[in-house]
């Protein structure tokens, strides 16, 4: 029996690792896999052995309060498919994580695989190295992803993006006056993010009373302090159904990361916005080339959407931005995401099944 190891850290990673499990087990039923992985990855067939939860943080301070066990974890994975031998490790995004698992497999004969690009061409750029030692075989999400890694000798493939295919743009959206508040799935972010995003929807409903505001929490973590948090204020919440809210939302106020592709991916208009702790905002900071945060404009190289850092992502602001973008024609915009895309949509889950199946059989 083929044997399939893999770690997913993130809650982005589950999301992606879900579709690629489906479409490995779509073409080959008799496959085992398992590993680190989230709620949605095991419902697709993966075996859940260790849960995303322990690891699912971001930031340089909020990593080394986490450190201790982050460490355990990672060796007791890699002692495990040490003794294991699968046929294919695949680390599923997370780099920092996964890449020294990757490293000590690869080192004792298992092949690896990479799947979704860490964002090298933005920032730190010196990890290409790290990359040539720890990954046999990278997948990417996106096209200009490639030739950078062909410039530095590192075997990469363009699958498109999985996201693409879950999500499609809407059709003929018919203003509902509904704003949607996405703020991340990461405790700390959604700590540091959520209060100015409440207290902007506080100010734009004093400036339009029909508009009506909806809270999407990407699970029940912090449910109770949302709940404490909001108070009286006039909002719904809900948990894991932002893809459902997305698709009737005029406006959504969101966490720079993967939900602002998926987004884009609907055709959505939206504020991403992002604070992380000072600490690692300044370290941060130092070390970004890109000109962009947000996928979407990273995608285009433009600014299709509005970004909000830091100091910047204040109530004031956020809510300035989004009653700009509410007032507005946003059919260029739209056009904008359609395109998006179309790039990005090539059956990703299926051809990086297809590639992996290949890969392990070379």
């Amino acid at each position: 029996m083929t044997k399939i190891a893999i770690s997913a850290a993130e809650t982005s990673g589950d999301l992606i690792g879900s579709t690629l499990v489906q479409a490995l087990k779509t073409q080959d039923s008799n496959l085992q896999i398992e590993g680190l992985c989230g709620d949605k990855m095991q419902q697709a067939g993966c075996q859940k052995r260790w849960d995303m939860s322990l690891v699912n943080v971001m930031g340089f301070t909020e990593v080394l309060k986490k450190l201790p066990s982050l460490l355990k974890l990672r060796a007791e994975i890699v002692s495990y498919f040490s003794d294991q031998r699968p046929d294919v490790f695949i680390g599923v995004d997370a780099p920092d994580f996964n890449f020294i698992i990757e490293k000590k497999l690869k080192k004792q004969g298992v092949k690896t695989i990479h799947f979704v690009s860490p964002s090298v061409w933005a920032w730190r750029q010196s990890r290409v190295n790290k990359i040539k030692q720890s990954t046999d075989l990278l997948l990417c999400l996106f096209p200009f992803e490639v030739n950078f890694y062909k410039q530095c000798g590192q075997r990469a493939v363009f699958v498109g993006h999985p996201l693409a295919e879950k999500l499609s743009p809407r059709k003929n959206h018919i203003s509902t006056k509904q704003i949607l508040l996405m703020p991340g799935s990461r405790s700390g972010e959604v700590k540091r993010l959520l209060p100015e995003l409440l207290a902007a929807a506080v100010i734009m409903s004093k400036q339009d009373a029909d508009l009506t505001f909806h809270l999407a929490l990407a699970n029940e973590e912090l449910l109770d302090w949302v709940i404490e948090l909001v108070g009286d204020q006039q909002l719904e919440i809900s948990v894991d159904e932002a893809h459902i809210r997305m698709q009737s939302a005029d406006l959504v106020l969101v966490a720079s990361g993967t939900a602002a592709l998926e987004l884009a991916l609907v055709g959505v208009p939206m504020v991403v916005v992002y604070k992380l702790s000072a600490m690692s905002y300044f370290i941060a900071s130092r070390l970004i080339k890109s000109k962009y945060i947000s996928l979407p404009n990273v995608i285009a190289d433009k600014a299709l959407v509005p970004e909000l850092i830091q100091d910047d992502a204040n109530a004031q602001n956020i809510a300035s931005q989004a009653m700009n973008i509410l007032s507005s024609d946003q059919n260029e915009l739209i056009a904008e995401f359609s395109n998006i895309h179309q790039r990005l949509s090539l059956n990703a889950s299926e051809e990086a099944a297809r590639l992996v199946l290949e890969f392990i059989n070379e």
